[in-house]
């Protein structure tokens, strides 16, 4: 299992929040988010779910491997599991 999470330092509406992604397949993350931290697929942004700081902890516990924003997105694209924006979205 290769489920990655980064440190929550991303603000949004007033909490912190870190990337949860897996660089080997969204079946992978899927399964992972639903069993391990009960967070509804619907909640999915593409190619990672939005984690709230408070369950961090939680998926580190589970098994996520904490690692820095720039590794995440670099084992990301390695897997060929990158989402890029349209350009002007």
């Amino acid at each position: 299992m290769a489920v990655l999470i980064d440190t929550p330092v991303w603000h949004w509406r007033g909490r912190l929040w870190s990337h949860l992604v897996s660089d080997v397949s969204y079946d992978e993350l899927h399964a992972f988010v639903a069993q391990e931290l009960g967070i509804p697929r619907r909640a999915f942004q593409g190619d990672h779910y939005d984690i709230p700081e408070d369950l961090y902890d939680v998926a580190v516990g589970a098994g996520a491997e904490p690692v820095g924003a720039r590794e995440l997105l670099s084992r990301l694209l390695s897997a060929g599991l990158r989402v890029r924006k349209p350009r002007g979205a």
